[in-house]
């Protein structure tokens, strides 16, 4: 990994303001910032599961992304922002889910930027997801880079649709002077994944003898540490208005169960099932669950087939060039994930591996 680094190094300096620190890049990107002895202010709403901060040292604020007047408030006297929190989902979900999406994300993102701005709080580094960055149409599996347009003249999920304006709005603040970057992230890996994710919840479930097959298609994956990296990066080292992909290495789904298998000790199902036979099942399923049951977690709904069967690649070299990043093995993230989730007590399994690590290294 590469040097690390930190805009804001003593304690005794203003706190940075921190959204999402209890979601799983947010709660890596808080124990890196406490790690190098930054005070960190957090927004939190108080109906969440917010175990990621038991017994830490850190400012508390609460208030709702949607509500301008709370952001102000808690924005106060801070230096830096790193706006980490958003809506994830892969489901195309009722119109409820999908006015949750829109508001969390956009005009979650719109108010962070113009409280920051009314508050002199200096650069906001707001989290991109790699599903708004664009590809090439004729070879979806070509490496993608910054420059590359979203298409947005097919099926598309909410989630992608609110990242892509959420870009939108960083680059409208952008235009009108506000130092603003955007931190582009792919499929996470790593520890401190209390909620947990998509990933962290398969390699549980993977663990416990529960995924039984897979389907074919791949995507780019990233080490907690290096997405964490990749934002302090942002902060300190990137370019007003501009975005930066990180990602520590493209894996299809058959290679992420062998390093499934590596770590846990259990064997993997060899079973791949089409993906148009998959995708038929999600459809339906999806449908569904996201009527009758809203809240049931789904793992391969349509939008995730569709994302998968692209097989996107991501280009790092700008992020490399310009910030100095330096992405580290995906396996070290796998480790990290599985200790964590061990010490949980989430991996029930008497035949897996006990973890190579403890939680105090992760």
């Amino acid at each position: 990994m590469g040097e690390r680094t930190s805009n804001h190094a003593t304690p005794t300096s203003a706190p940075v303001f921190l959204t999402g620190a209890s979601g799983h890049l947010g709660a890596n990107l808080l124990h890196r910032l406490l790690d190098d002895g930054v005070r960190v202010r957090v927004l939190l709403r108080e109906t969440d599961d917010n175990a990621a901060l038991e017994g830490l040292d850190v400012e508390r604020t609460y208030g709702d992304l949607r509500d301008l007047d709370a952001i102000r408030q808690a924005v106060i006297g801070c230096k830096g922002v790193y706006h980490v929190a958003a809506k994830i989902s892969t489901i195309e979900g009722n119109r409820a889910h999908r006015r949750e999406v829109y508001e969390c994300n956009v005009i979650g993102t719109r108010n962070i930027l113009q409280a920051a701005r009314e508050a002199n709080a200096g650069r906001v580094v707001v989290t991109g997801s790699f599903s708004a960055v664009g590809y090439d149409l004729d070879d979806p599996s070509a490496p993608s880079n910054e420059t590359m347009l979203f298409y947005p003249m097919e099926r598309i999920m909410p989630y992608e649709r609110s990242k892509v304006l959420v870009e939108h709005e960083c680059w409208k603040a952008a235009a009108q002077g506000q130092d603003v970057v955007v931190a582009t992230c792919c499929a996470l890996v790593g520890g401190y994944d209390y909620l947990p994710s998509r990933v962290g919840r398969t390699l549980v479930d993977f663990t416990n003898g529960k995924v039984r097959g897979y389907v074919d298609g791949g995507f780019e994956f990233v080490a907690a540490q290096d997405i964490v990296q990749g934002h302090l990066l942002c902060m300190d080292r990137g370019r007003t208005g501009e975005k930066y992909i990180f990602s520590s290495g493209f894996k299809t789904i058959s290679e992420i169960l062998d390093l499934f298998e590596e770590v846990s000790g259990i064997k993997r199902s060899s079973r791949k099932i089409p993906n148009g036979v998959m995708l038929v099942f999600a459809e339906i399923a999806s449908y569904y669950l996201s009527r009758a049951h809203p809240s049931f977690p789904q793992r391969f709904t349509p939008g995730a087939i569709r994302l998968l069967k692209k097989r996107r690649h991501a280009d790092t070299s700008k992020a490399r060039q310009e910030l100095g990043f330096e992405p580290t093995p995906l396996i070290e993230a796998v480790h990290a994930a599985y200790s964590f989730h061990h010490a949980q007590g989430s991996i029930t399994n008497p035949r897996a591996n006990p973890p190579r690590t403890t939680p105090s290294n992760l």
